[in-house]
């Protein structure tokens, strides 16, 4: 069914791998409260944009190959929304330098421990395509989906405690538009293995 691994597999591992130090670059700054939020909003766009050249081998493949190992379509919708999630996190990061947001509260803690599962279930399931084994990624799918439902939760919980507790309006604000896009960053990684089901449930 598939050939040994080729490019489009070494490329999607090499996706999976910058999307894990992009959140673990992402978890460190949150547990430093953020020392240096510009240098950190640069580092994440630095990823971002690593991230933007797997995507760019990719479509430059697969416009000069007529055989894939999965189809072509798969590949493309499943780069893209390994590129979602490296934009949402560059796209949060960028929010902490604009709004200048230097101390991390338990909601983004607890969004950062998310997100640092998420990507560690993504690498695991995207490895484990490259090694053909597509039932085996599926208990992978469904836990990102399980920390997706997390997501939605602190998102809900985060703005309810915005509302209850804090009385400046610009602060409000702000924290309630980082947990939002946090939140879309889990609808993400939530994306990426909706995609992965997809391709398992038509290639078994």
């Amino acid at each position: 069914m598939f050939r040994k691994k080729d490019i489009f597999f070494k490329t999607l591992e090499e996706m999976a791998d910058v999307i894990c130090e992009t959140v673990e670059g992402f978890a460190k700054a949150v547990d430093n409260n953020f020392p240096d939020v510009s240098a950190f909003a640069k580092e994440m766009k630095a990823f971002e944009h690593q991230g933007d050249k797997y995507t760019h081998v990719i479509l430059t493949e697969l416009n000069k190959t007529f055989i894939t190992p999965i189809e072509r379509e798969d590949i493309m919708e499943l780069i893209k929304k390994l590129d979602d999630v490296l934009d949402g996190i560059e796209a949060c990061a960028s929010r902490f330098e604009m709004y200048q947001i230097t101390e991390a509260d338990p909601y983004i803690r607890k969004f950062s421990d998310c997100l640092t599962e998420s990507a560690q279930e993504i690498k695991k399931a995207i490895y484990l395509l490259s090694q053909k084994k597509l039932l085996a990624m599926l208990p992978h799918c469904v836990k990102i989906n399980e920390l997706e439902n997390e997501g939605d939760d602190l998102m809900r919980q985060g703005i309810t405690h915005l509302f209850q507790n804090v009385k400046d309006p610009i602060e409000l604000i702000k924290h309630k538009e980082i947990y939002e896009r946090l939140e879309q960053t889990t609808d993400s990684c939530e994306d990426v293995a909706n995609t992965l089901q997809s391709i398992t449930m038509r290639n078994s």
